[in-house]
């Protein structure tokens, strides 16, 4: 009788179990996922870097758990996911891009993971023939912060961090000198 009993009241009562589970599963899981994310450090890292890569990840997580506990309460997901994807491309018109934004979050995860360019190095961001030198002082979600050699700050996106050419210097380049234009006005006298 007592297994019927328990049969019983799981099938009337699944949505509350099945969102108990949920909710205690959910530290088991933050748990693994910054384990795995520690394994995957390699060297040193910068605490605000290791921060906001974590807080990436429980965020990720708890909107993959809050859809799983939604749909085992029987609301449909290809409906939140319309609603969903259009507040967001509103939002992204009304602000940014959203594959900008989109792209910057998931290049930081990647500039995260792969480590080679760490805050106190001097890079070289190569652009076609163009480029750009300074020592990385911030690594955000959004953006990477370098101080040129002449103190000026440059606030360079994620994303092209991510796909251009990075050279990591060896030592810190020179102070580029102004070029010196000298002007003459009208033809030259000779004597």
């Amino acid at each position: 009788m007592e297994l019927l009993e328990l049969i019983e009241l799981f099938s009337t009562q699944y949505k509350l179990i099945v969102t108990v589970v949920a909710l205690l599963v959910f530290p088991v899981l933050l748990k693994l996922t910054k384990k795995l994310l520690e394994k995957t450090i390699k060297g040193k890292i910068d605490i605000h870097r290791k921060y906001r890569a974590e807080l990436l990840l429980k965020i990720i997580l708890a909107i993959v758990m809050i859809c799983l506990v939604l749909v085992f309460w029987g609301i449909e997901l290809r409906g939140l996911l319309v609603l969903g994807s259009s507040l967001f491309a509103m939002l992204g018109v009304a602000l940014f891009a959203a594959w900008s934004l989109l792209s910057n979050l998931t290049s930081f995860l990647l500039m995260f993971i792969q480590n080679d360019c760490r805050v106190g190095y001097w890079v070289r961001i190569i652009d076609g023939a163009n480029f750009i030198e300074g020592r990385i002082v911030e690594m955000g979600l959004m953006n990477v912060v370098l101080e040129h050699i002449d103190g000026h700050r440059v606030i360079y996106p994620n994303n092209l961090f991510v796909t251009r050419p990075v050279m990591v210097l060896n030592k810190e380049p020179k102070p580029t000198k102004p070029v010196v234009i000298k002007r003459v006005i009208g033809p030259k006298k000779t004597l």
